[in-house]
């Protein structure tokens, strides 16, 4: 029977390869957060922009003409278009974090039962180096014993 226990390089691959795509999906993370923090920025930066068309125009409705007052009605009206379009890229981006978060939460689930395996292997591995280490101690002490009492007759 053979008691031998090899190290198997594969749990140390598969704990890289599972590293690696942690770090992908980190990335994509970042990317999403910052993504998501531009269309916050450009929401706000829209509002803004609303709010002082509003304003200007409530001040100023007698004073432009028909024309401009359409004008600024059917500008405003664009810029309430491309806040629900920032504001539905926005929930996008929100779902999409919760997703790789869960990727996230799956690989790194794989990496950790990588990782044991990986260590488990290590610790087999060097509890039967430990053993043969032993055995060669308890033959050489045998020998150095049988070497002694050969000399003390």
């Amino acid at each position: 029977m053979n008691d031998n226990v090899v190290a198997r390089p594969c749990w140390t691959v598969l704990t890289k390869k599972a590293e690696d795509r942690i770090a992908l999906i980190q990335n994509e993370m970042v990317q999403a957060r910052q993504r998501l923090e531009s269309l916050n920025t450009s929401q706000q930066r829209i509002q803004n922009m609303y709010d002082e068309y509003r304003e200007g125009l409530i001040k100023s409705d007698e004073s432009v003409g028909m024309r401009e007052a359409m004008n600024q009605r059917q500008f405003m009206s664009q810029l309430l278009t491309l806040m629900q379009r920032v504001k539905t890229d926005i929930q996008y981006t929100e779902n999409a974090i919760m997703g790789i978060k869960e990727q996230l939460v799956v690989h790194e689930r794989e990496r950790i039962k990588m990782q044991t395996l990986a260590d488990q292997n290590a610790m087999a591995v060097q509890r039967e180096e430990n053993k043969k280490d032993q055995r060669r101690m308890d033959a050489l002490g045998a020998v150095s014993y049988t070497h002694l009492r050969a000399h003390e007759t």
